[in-house]
């Protein structure tokens, strides 16, 4: 039987629409293939509108990243470093501190192959920032790798800090990172990505990653990869990740909170 993408993108976008959750994707539209993952991602990005941003990540130093096309909707810029969102945008609330670069100018694809200094001078702003691991399936983490990818790899929302116009001088390798749930640290390290160096994803995103969907815009963000781990918590909860040269972003989530 051959993978249906269009069944897997409609189940998943039902999802999202209805807030119901999906034991798995339905028969003969279960990705097989990191290639299956990626052509339901771009299906779904297509009727989801413009990409606004992207996530991308790696499990070590030396294996090949993975990324996730993001839109403007889970998307949230604080210029005061402050968000608050209602408990209703999520199923679940894995909280990560991440560092992420908003890009000021294009790179498309035919225009490359891009080295690093290429891709580091595109970059406009850096930015302290939390993304929200969330997922579309009953249980998170149950489901195959393939339909994780497939399902903007657990992408819930992104919540951005005031960006860093002078960053040249910050090595995300060694940045300090602190994130504080409801007053109590949980990490406070150093570096902690767990692909060790974030510029060699923007890299590959560039390159490869983005290729698909017309490559990286001016505009978008893209968001690195927890330096934290993935702690899930419960509502009401207020949460702080300190990157100190860099700054810092704040998330409240609560019963009835405002959008920020």
């Amino acid at each position: 039987m051959p993978f249906d993408i269009d069944a897997a993108a409609a189940a998943l976008l039902d999802a999202r629409r209805s807030g119901t959750r999906l034991d798995a994707l339905p028969d003969g539209a279960r990705p097989g293939s990191e290639a299956d993952a990626y052509a339901v991602q771009d299906a779904v990005a297509g009727r989801l509108g413009p990409v606004a941003g992207w996530k991308v990540g790696a499990p070590s130093a030396t294996a090949t990243p993975a990324r996730a096309a993001l839109h403007a909707d889970t998307i949230f810029d604080s210029e005061t470093g402050i968000c608050t969102l209602p408990a209703s945008l999520f199923h679940l609330i894995g909280a990560e501190a991440e560092i992420a670069y908003r890009f000021g100018r294009d790179l498309p694809p035919q225009a490359g192959p891009y080295d690093r200094e290429a891709v580091l001078a595109a970059v406009a702003t850096m930015h302290p920032a939390i993304e929200i691991a969330d997922t579309r399936f009953t249980v998170f983490g149950a489901v195959d790798p393939h339909s994780q990818r497939a399902d903007q790899q657990n992408h819930g929302v992104l919540v951005l800090g005031p960006g860093l116009t002078e960053w040249r001088h910050l090595d995300p390798v060694t940045q300090p990172v602190r994130l504080t749930l409801d007053g109590t640290v949980l990490h406070d390290r150093v570096g902690g990505n767990s692909a060790v160096d974030p510029v060699r994803l923007l890299v590959w995103l560039a390159n490869e990653g983005a290729r698909s969907l017309g490559g990286l815009k001016a505009g978008q963000v893209v968001t690195t990869g927890s330096c934290t781990g993935t702690d899930f918590v419960t509502v009401p909860t207020r949460m702080v990740a300190e990157f100190p040269g860099l700054g810092s972003v704040a998330l409240a989530i609560d019963a009835i909170g405002p959008r920020c």
